[in-house]
C-alpha cells in the first residue's frame, strides 16, 4: 500500500475516534476509489486487522 494511502487510512481512523465521521469519510473515501485491485486487496486487510482504530475498543470491550 502507498505511504499517502495508510497516512489517509490512519487519519480517517484518528477523525473517526473522536466523531468526525464526515472528515473521515472525505479523507478516506478517494484513496479507496483511487485503488487499483492489488492496493484496494490491501486496503481491505489493512481495515479489518484495525477496525478497533476506528472503533477505539477492543474485542475483550465490547458488550
Amino acid at each position: 500500500m502507498r505511504p499517502s494511502t495508510l497516512r489517509a487510512l490512519k487519519r480517517a481512523a484518528e477523525l473517526t475516534r473522536q466523531n468526525r465521521l464526515t472528515e473521515a469519510v472525505l479523507i478516506a473515501e478517494p484513496v479507496i476509489l483511487a485503488a487499483d485491485s492489488y492496493e484496494g486487496d490491501e486496503i481491505l486487510r489493512w481495515l479489518a486487522d484495525h477496525a478497533t482504530d476506528f472503533t477505539g475498543h477492543t474485542d475483550k470491550e465490547m458488550p
